[in-house]
């Protein structure tokens, strides 16, 4: 069983301008190597008899990139670049993981035939997560305990412990994510025991469920739940802060700040949906 839970953080000044440094070098290395992967594809997706002079660059053949070439480039990445020395080694390799992951699904369809979309360069401040990919071992870059997250190069920034961890799992990776108010952990865990089975004719309380267009879902008992329509309801308070956002200069502190507004509205929404979907499981079990 894999779960993850998310506790809020609260770290000082000087650790959010780590992280947010962090990310903004991210965020310049994922382009990077996303332009390198492109640059490729189109300088060997030509025939081997003849190259179109308009989108092809005529040349010699360039080497193939994938994870593996641009993960060994990564000292020669920080010879030139001294700042990339700052980051958590293995976390810059996620972040190229993380490109290959996106590549791969892109280039390479599923069992069904569907394909993603091509990975995108991600402007200022789009790329808004990092990760550690070890937790609570000799080796990790990430510890929890006693509520105090300890990561490396950043120090110790005190957890909401909201929740206690479950016991029986194992710690796999740690998550830091910039949302619209404030710093988040996500802590993923999993727990390699297998559920004893319950047999079919012991089960008395199944519900059937079908989820409608008028109504959010409809049991077999006769319940029904309504569609909660957030969007809808919000979609003034929202067409209102994007308008005031739409007036301001783009790039000025109003516009950062009706900016902001508009993201916190984003995120009640998704809390929003989430809260609700959160009440309707006991339904579903």
């Amino acid at each position: 069983m894999l779960l993850t839970y998310c506790y809020r953080i609260k770290p000082n000044d000087e650790q959010i301008a780590i992280m947010e440094r962090w990310l903004e070098l991210l965020r310049r290395h994922w382009n990077y190597a996303l332009g390198q992967r492109l640059d490729w594809l189109n300088r060997t997706r030509c025939p081997i008899d003849r190259c179109s002079i308009v989108r092809e660059a005529i040349g010699e053949v360039p080497e193939p990139v994938n994870y593996y070439t641009q993960q060994s480039a990564l000292k020669e990445t920080k010879k030139l670049f001294p700042e990339y020395k700052l980051i958590y080694a293995e976390t810059q390799q996620v972040n190229l993981q993380r490109l290959n992951i996106a590549w791969e699904r892109w280039r390479k369809p599923d069992a069904t035939g569907k394909r993603g979309g091509r990975p995108r360069f991600k402007k200022q401040g789009q790329l808004r997560s990092f990760i550690f990919p070890r937790v609570n071992n000799s080796r990790a870059g990430a510890h929890i305990k006693h509520g105090v997250l300890k990561l490396s190069r950043i120090g110790e920034i005190s957890v909401v412990m909201h929740r206690p961890l479950p016991s029986g799992f194992t710690l796999k990776q740690c998550t830091i994510v910039k949302k619209a108010d404030g710093w988040y952990c996500c802590i993923s865990m999993k727990d390699d025991t297998i559920p004893e089975f319950i047999a079919v004719e012991s089960v008395k309380s199944a519900v059937g469920i079908d989820v409608g267009l008028e109504k959010f879902l409809t049991t077999s008992d006769g319940e029904a739940v309504g569609i909660p329509q957030f969007y809808r309801k919000a979609s003034n308070r929202l067409a209102s802060a994007q308008r005031v956002m739409s007036r301001r200069v783009k790039g000025s502190k109003n516009w950062q700040k009706a900016k902001q507004k508009v993201a916190l509205l984003h995120l009640h929404l998704t809390r929003c949906r989430k809260e609700f979907h959160a009440s309707c499981r006991p339904l579903a079990m």
